[in-house]
């Protein structure tokens, strides 16, 4: 199954009536949050639903992450071992706090005994995981993206939650994903009254090489389909550029064609869903 990765709306647990909205609003995934919006009283609970909607459905009816606890806490084990048992599995698993290539490689050894195909995404979000960010992503053949998550890095720095403070931290990790031929998603714009501010980060994050962004509410998906969506413009100049590639030596809108030029046009048809024929 491929699965397009510019869209990923968080759902928490406990609201599984909530769960159809991605769907409803065009986002790409669904993440079931374990962690960070569930209350620690509700945990145990919110584990058991989770999986018991999974379970009902037979099999996904739409591409859903699942992010679990932390490796290091009880929960968190608790939480792969209800995953290893059930006969319906995500797409994704998202681990969060990933601070070295062990922390997949274990889950990965696990799902392998199983016979299991769930691909992994490792949330970088500590300045522990930034620094071995290189080893992350290239720890499992089963990784699938990194996640960057801006919020509890900015606090593990010490610095403000700002773009621009951030700006050294998501080129390390696009860089390391890049390396890795996986994906870069970025993180959730935290404002969900900010529309305008949400395009620009958005765009922003498409243009640092980044395939998607996570969304904490509906109405923030749309916005971050479009930024990660090629133009109609953007794929006739992608292919023109492949076409003269072809030929040799040129120019399209006056800017000269190499094969650095060719393979930013490849990634523009290839986020666009297309490919290139001649």
């Amino acid at each position: 199954m491929s699965v397009r990765l510019r869209s990923a709306l968080f759902t928490p647990a406990t609201h599984p009536e909530r769960f159809a909205k991605a769907e409803e609003v065009g986002a790409d995934l669904l993440i079931i949050d374990l962690e960070d919006a569930i209350a620690p009283k509700d945990k145990k609970s919110a584990r058991a639903t989770a999986f018991t909607t999974l379970n009902a459905a037979k099999e996904t009816p739409f591409p859903c992450i699942i992010r679990i606890n932390g490796l290091d806490t009880s929960t968190g084990l608790s939480d792969v071992l209800e995953l290893l048992a059930s006969p319906v599995q995500p797409e994704f698993l998202l681990l969060p706090k990933t601070e070295s290539a062990a922390h997949l490689q274990i889950v990965d050894r696990l799902l392998s005994e199983k016979g299991l195909n769930t691909k992994l995404i490792g949330l970088i979000e500590s300045a522990v995981g930034l620094k071995a960010v290189s080893d992350i992503a290239h720890a499992t053949p089963r990784l699938a993206a990194l996640m960057f998550g801006a919020a509890d890095l900015a606090a593990d720095l010490g610095c403000g939650p700002f773009a621009a403070n951030l700006t050294f931290a998501r080129v390390s990790l696009v860089s390391a994903c890049a390396t890795a031929a996986i994906a870069a998603i970025d993180s959730p714009f935290f404002d969900i009254r900010d529309l305008s501010g949400l395009e620009r980060a958005a765009l922003q994050a498409a243009d640092m090489g980044f395939a998607g962004k996570a969304a904490i509410h509906p109405s923030q998906v749309a916005a971050i389909n479009l930024a990660f969506t090629p133009t109609s413009d953007e794929i006739d100049e992608a292919r023109a550029v492949l076409i003269e590639n072809q030929r040799g030596v040129g120019q399209v809108n006056g800017v000269m064609v190499d094969e650095a030029v060719a393979r930013n046009a490849r990634r523009v048809l290839a986020r666009s869903g297309q490919s290139f024929e001649l």
